[in-house]
Parts: structure tokens; sequence; C-alpha cells
């Protein structure tokens, strides 16, 4: 099973959501660069936002994507969580993550890798992944999924003219979370293991901040140059409450400060 399912109509908005609209059109208006954001209910699709289906730089939130389809590969039977990758020259990359500092040839169980990949957002283990699944089943599963914005036109390069190689939106990325949260992202037992590991996240300056202290959010962040974004699950305190998700784009930054 592979389905994101679509959002409704925002003027259908529920309860704790009903009130993002106006709050977040006042955001936008004051926020430095080019904002996108998308909230979503989780267990009615609603969708609110602003310019929630912009595409827009997509930095190292596409490192969801990447885990997705090697997800997916993982339940086709292609190779399991202890199938170990050789470390390659071509795989460093040394802006984020300290795997290239590793020696080539090192061997890395794919286990470990998707941690490093989200949790630590490393560089380098992303492309090993986007070695073994290809770049091309990563964007053929996100078409597959109607997401049309989401694609990965090269490795992860922190250097070089990668800005606009590394895309999605926020409607996409709420789209993919939602699905991965109702557990019908590839299979339950994947979408499971998928929100385990975003619920490690181990950079969390962003869209924890604003919440209520002791809210769980499962979430992945992703910075480049003019570029700040986070997306993820967040889980309210009160129990009674669906989760919802809140995928934040900013880009033409004139610091990452200013995000």
């Amino acid at each position: 099973m592979l389905a994101c399912a679509p959002a409704r109509a925002r003027a259908d908005v529920p309860g704790p959501l009903a009130d993002f609209q106006a709050q977040l059109s006042a955001f936008a208006v004051r926020a430095p660069g080019h904002v996108a954001i998308a909230v979503q209910d989780v267990a009615t699709g609603v969708m609110t936002g602003i310019n929630a289906g912009a595409e827009m730089p997509a930095a190292s939130t596409i490192k969801i994507p990447v885990m997705v389809e090697v997800f997916r590969q993982l339940e086709n039977g292609r190779f399991d969580l202890n199938r170990r990758l050789h470390l390659q020259a071509t795989d460093k990359d040394c802006g984020s993550g300290d795997l290239c500092d590793a020696a080539v040839g090192g061997a890395y169980p794919v286990s470990q890798l998707l941690s490093l990949m989200i949790d630590d957002s490393d560089n380098t283990a992303t492309n090993m992944l986007i070695r073994l699944v290809g770049r091309q089943h990563i964007n053929a599963t996100m078409d597959d999924l109607g997401l049309t914005h989401t694609r990965l036109s090269d490795f992860i390069r922190s250097e070089g003219p990668i800005r606009w190689a590394l895309r999605s939106s926020p409607a996409d990325m709420a789209h993919l979370l939602q699905s991965m949260a109702k557990e019908q992202l590839v299979d339950e037992w994947s979408s499971r293991e998928m929100v385990d590991i975003l619920r490690e996240q181990h950079i969390n300056t962003l869209l924890p901040q604003p919440l209520p202290p002791g809210t769980e959010i499962a979430h992945k962040t992703g910075s480049l140059h003019d570029t700040l974004n986070d997306v993820g699950i967040v889980y309210p305190l009160d129990a009674a409450q669906p989760p919802y998700i809140i995928a934040v784009m900013t880009t033409d930054l004139s610091s990452l400060d200013a995000g």
C-alpha cells in the first residue's frame, strides 16, 4: 500500500486549526524572505496554510522522500535493514554530518544510515542511500503519490548550484507525513518505523520551539544557503486531540538567523 490522501477544502478547517489561517497570514506579511506553510489535520485531511502549494527549495527535508523510497524497496524485498553499504569517495559531502570524515570502504547497515540521514541530517549517509535506491525511483514514487512538486535532481551537494535540485512544497510534505501518521505510507510497519526515526531528530531549534513544552513532534529540518525549513507531525499534549502536520518552508532569507 502506497498512497497519499488528498487534502480537503480549507473552508472545512476544524477546532484547533480554525484560527490558523489569520495567524499565518499575519506571520507571512512580516516574515523575511518567501514563506510557504501548510497545516493539516491528520484525522480529516483538512489543510490550511499560506502558499502551501508553492514549489520551494527543500534542502534536507528532501531526505524524507529518500527514506520513503528506502522503506518501499524494503517492503518489496530488495534488501533488508541489515544490508551493509560501503562508503565511496563520491558519496562524501561535508556540509552536514560526520560520516564524510570516515574512511572510504567502511561498511554501514541501512538501519544506521537511515538514522544518520534523518536524525543527524548526514549528507554522506543520504548519498549512500540515494545510490542504493536510485534517484529515478525516488522521483517515480513521488509521482505515484501525486506529489508533483517533489523532485531530487542530484545527490546532496552543499556547494554549487544545488538550491533547486532539491525541491518540494509544504503541501507535498504534509501529504507524505499525513499518510505516515495514519500508517498508510508503504505499509503499517514502515509508517511506524519512519515516524519513530523522525521522533529521534537531534535538531530541535526550529518547529519544536513555539509549541507548548512537552509537545511531541516527529520532524525533519532543512537548511541550505538562504533556505530554512522544518516539517513534522505534532502530537498535542491533550491525547483526545488528533495529531496535525506543520510544514514550514522559507527561502530568500537575508541570513539563516532571519528565519
